[in-house]
């Protein structure tokens, strides 16, 4: 048995960088417990959850039963759903009692991104404090978003009480009612979220020396909210069944360098350790063995030849954006699937060809020192920094606002400002000053993991509707930083995924929201394939061959397409990262 299965508390949160595996590790464990007898529900609040295709059926917001695993059920939060329940409860009871412009100022004010965060919070702190609903399970467990929006996700109850009990007035929320009936709910989060008697924090991490360093941060912000009392699971560990060619053997020592080198506020920690599978883990049964040694493949496995694969190297997306002289190219996906390397590698090259380049990141968990480790002619690097940008925020609205306003009401505009949603003011301000400098030379933005993402870009659509109430629809003569992220002359975006169910799902979703705003991804790059580094061992010919649908899959959905093939030695530093555009030697 798993150690951080071991005498469960009820709630068990699973929480990492995206892309290490959380919902395989939530779903089995969640199997396991439901096996041995346990009444079990899963929980996801990710907004791109796919605990419904692991599993086979449609799930969504209500509980529903899994017919091949007798006493599990499973929900999936929906946040848009969410904030349309919220902004119905607000508003329901004046609707026919205000003029209706005044309920639209209401509406609109409850149409930002803080209130999908906060009304799907809402729904979160209902499954830790309500037993009369959730009482009959004996464990709730919750695959987690990526780990940026997990801890702003958790977050939340220690802050939204703290500033509630102030008296705050949560103006980016609207009225305070929303949230003033529910006092006693947070506050009865914060005590489940932080008992360990009640609550386990199970960390997932990859064997990568970046992934292990993220786990340990993820560590600290969860532990400065009173969640310490964790157990570590290394996901995807190479097995032996992978036998001993270049690559593996080349990886499998990679690995063993990050575990021996592991930080040593999680080293602590009760670890398991977790082999990667030769294939995607979908159903029941693929759960069932997912937390034993891989079986050693079928010798047959790997015939037929190498997986057919497109002619994509990433230069070739180089050579078209090069050609517009300028520009924003933002490298966009679920975290952990390698957009700081991609941002990185384009940036590099471009640099390298003659361009004044900007290489910026908005990720509050950015890896690009990390990844980049030199320096490059005419490359410049900028990170936007929430916590600075929220800072320096907050000092000029005091400086400004507060100017005229006496000592209470000083005092109650900097309560004002330590709301949680201020942060997305305020990192968006210099987001928006980094997409204007890309008028002139180029400018590639690394963004964060998919759910921060999606709020940044709402806070740009907010600012475009906001421009365009106050001039008119057929005002000419501004430019919304939106305007300039639909207009693929001035921004590229690219989609970064991985050749694997869940990372292509999310990307799927994730063009689908850009679409929405009137955003059309510029191209989609397929990161660290298996096929594309041409394996011979059974074992990873069998991985590379489970890679195909998800190649095809993004082949009907991309405009263009490039592959980065795995590699052997991790893409840091100058000249690594300069090798990833050049071009792939194809093979028969």
């Amino acid at each position: 048995m798993m150690r951080f299965l071991h005498d469960p508390p009820r709630f068990l949160f699973f929480t990492g960088k995206g892309g290490v595996g959380k919902t395989s590790v939530a779903c089995a464990a969640a199997v396991e417990l439901a096996e041995a007898g346990k009444r079990v529900l899963l929980v996801s609040t990710d907004p791109a959850s796919n605990i419904g295709q692991v599993f086979g059926l449609s799930i969504g917001n209500t509980m529903t039963p899994i017919p091949t695993v007798h006493g599990l059920s499973a929900l999936e939060i929906d946040p848009e759903q969410a904030a349309d329940a919220y902004r119905e409860r607000i508003v329901a009871p004046v609707r026919g009692l205000l003029p209706e412009a005044e309920i639209a100022g209401i509406v609109e004010g409850l149409s930002g991104s803080c209130t999908t965060e906060v009304a799907a919070f809402d729904e979160f702190t209902g499954l830790l404090t309500d037993d009369a609903a959730y009482g009959g399970y004996d464990h709730v467990i919750f695959d987690t978003a990526p780990t940026g929006h997990t801890i702003r996700l958790l977050q939340l109850p220690g802050s939204w009480t703290d500033f509630l009990a102030a008296g705050g007035q949560a103006s980016c929320l609207g009225p305070m009612s929303g949230l003033d009936k529910h006092r006693e709910t947070y506050a009865s989060a914060v005590s489940a979220l932080t008992d360990p008697e009640r609550t386990r924090l199970v960390l997932v991490a990859r064997p990568h020396a970046s992934a292990l360093a993220e786990t340990e941060r993820t560590l600290a912000e969860l532990a400065g909210i009173g969640m310490a009392d964790a157990y570590l699971v290394v996901n995807g560990v190479m097995p032996a069944a992978a036998g001993d060619e270049p690559i593996a053997a080349a990886l499998r020592e990679r690995e063993a360098t990050a575990l021996s080198a592991i930080p040593a506020a999680i080293a602590r920690l009760p670890r398991d350790v977790v082999e990667l599978k030769a294939g995607n883990i979908m159903g029941p049964e693929a759960l069932r063995t997912f937390f034993t040694p891989a079986p050693p493949v079928d010798t047959t496995a790997g015939e037929g030849g190498y997986v057919p694969l497109p002619d994509a190297p990433l230069t070739a997306l180089v050579d078209e954006i090069e050609a517009d002289g300028h520009g924003l190219v933002m490298c966009m996906g679920k975290g952990g699937v390698g957009k700081t390397t991609v941002a990185a590698a384009v940036a590099i090259a471009l640099a390298g060809r003659g361009h004044e380049v900007l290489l910026t990141t908005t990720d509050p968990a950015a890896h690009l020192d990390m990844t980049l480790s030199g320096s490059a002619d005419r490359l410049a690097v900028a990170r936007i920094d929430p916590a600075a940008a929220l800072e320096q925020y907050q000092s000029r609205v005091m400086e400004t606002k507060g100017r005229s306003l006496d000592d209470a009401g000083r005092a109650a505009l900097a309560e004002d400002l330590k709301s949680p949603c201020t942060a997305e003011v305020a990192v968006f301000q210099q987001f928006s000053r980094a997409v204007h400098d890309a008028r002139r030379k180029f400018v590639v933005m690394d963004t964060a993991p998919t759910g921060h993402t999606l709020l940044l870009l709402d806070a740009a659509g907010s600012y475009h509707r906001e421009v365009t109430r106050q001039m008119g629809e057929g005002s000419v003569g501004y430019v919304t930083p939106l305007m300039r992220l639909q207009d693929p002359t001035q921004t590229k975006v690219i989609l970064v995924t991985l050749a694997e169910t869940t990372p292509v799902l999310e990307a799927t979703a994730l063009q689908q929201d850009l679409q929405r705003a009137g955003i059309h991804p510029w191209a989609w790059v397929v990161n660290n394939s298996i096929a594309a580094a041409r394996p011979e061992s059974a074992f990873l010919r069998a991985r590379a061959a489970s890679e195909r649908d998800q190649i095809e899959r993004v082949q009907d959905l991309a405009d263009r397409l490039a592959i980065v093939p795995l590699l052997a030695q991790e893409p840091v530093g100058i000249g690594r990262l300069g090798a990833l555009t050049e071009p792939i030697a194809q093979h028969a």
